[in-house]
């Protein structure tokens, strides 16, 4: 019943842009805190991005001034804009939903299957 679809990646040469959708089903979006991970093969997972359900948006170091999170409430989706690729950005890219129960440690935690994005001349 939950779902967090990603979609958009592909191959794209650096210096180019691409943008990241995640569509979100089976729980009540405007309560969750999304965020983009991404993965490359031999490294661990990187925490990308992350805009809160009130909008605040914070970003990894190696995409700031590249990178833009944002999400739609009418359609349910998560976006993530990427600008000025560079190959060390070629990784999976996975959308992560999170909420954490009022007045209790109880987190709700939803991952998407991921979608693939290399850059590449």
């Amino acid at each position: 019943q939950v779902q967090l679809v990603e979609s958009g990646g592909g191959v794209v040469q650096p210096g180019g842009s691409l943008r990241l959708s995640c569509a979100a089903s089976g729980f009540t979006f405007s309560s969750y805190a999304m965020s983009w991970y991404r993965q490359a093969p031999g490294k661990q997972r990187e925490l990308v991005a992350t805009i809160t359900r009130f909008g605040r948006t914070t970003y990894a170091d190696s995409v700031k001034g590249r990178f833009t999170i944002s999400r739609d409430s009418a359609k349910n989706t998560v976006y993530l804009q990427m600008n000025s690729l560079k190959p060390e950005d070629t990784a999976v890219y996975y959308c992560n939903a999170r909420m954490r129960v009022t007045y209790t440690n109880y987190e709700i935690d939803y991952w998407g299957q991921g979608t693939q994005v290399t850059v590449s001349s």
